[in-house]
């Protein structure tokens, strides 16, 4: 299999871009959702936040890389072809994708920022975007947590359309994204 994207089918970059960003995200709010088992303040809990932080951060270093990829290369066709109405929805679910794995890593790096904590990322910390601001901190949060919900629901529509393709429509949408052929 070739790196590069054909017509039929993803390559190597696509399809482990998208399988690692797959692991990312779940390791993400993992993280999150696992902090909640441990008391405030305790060091599992800070472990988990700090790797939170860190593996989000990674999720917007690899999507820059996936758009990237994405802009640069042709997208393999499905077949039989979508109607316009499912090419629309499609292309719209996945916009939302990036822009969830874009605007979540971002605002949590301006809510750090905001409160005044350090920025891991792996033995380093990055510098702040943004002023010291409490109440902004707040906000930014309520947002990266509203977003984070939206997230779980764009993720599962995700899931249930490549399951609908591949098991409903049985068209090759799911089968271009794996990383064996049959």
């Amino acid at each position: 299999m070739s790196w590069k994207n054909t017509n039929q089918h993803y390559g190597t970059l696509s399809i482990a871009l998208h399988w690692l960003m797959f692991l990312l995200m779940a390791a993400v709010y993992a993280t999150i959702e696992l902090r909640e088992l441990f008391p405030k303040g305790s060091d599992p809990r800070e472990t988990l936040k700090s790797l939170h932080f860190m593996l989000g951060l990674s999720v917007l270093l690899l999507v820059t890389l996936r758009i990237y990829a994405k802009v640069t290369s042709v997208t393999p066709i499905i077949t039989p072809g979508l109607s316009p109405i499912q090419d629309y929805a499609a292309k719209l679910g996945h916009l939302a994708l990036y822009g969830l794995m874009v605007a979540m890593p971002v605002l949590g790096w301006l809510m750090l920022s905001a409160a005044a904590k350090p920025i891991p990322f792996f033995g380093l910390e990055l510098p702040a975007l943004i002023a010291e601001n409490k109440e902004l901190a707040k906000s930014l949060k309520e947002i990266h947590e509203t977003i984070g919900v939206i997230g779980y629901y764009l993720i599962g529509i995700h899931v249930l359309a490549a399951l609908y393709h591949h098991h409903i429509r049985k068209d090759n949408t799911l089968t271009r994204i794996l990383p064996l052929k049959k």
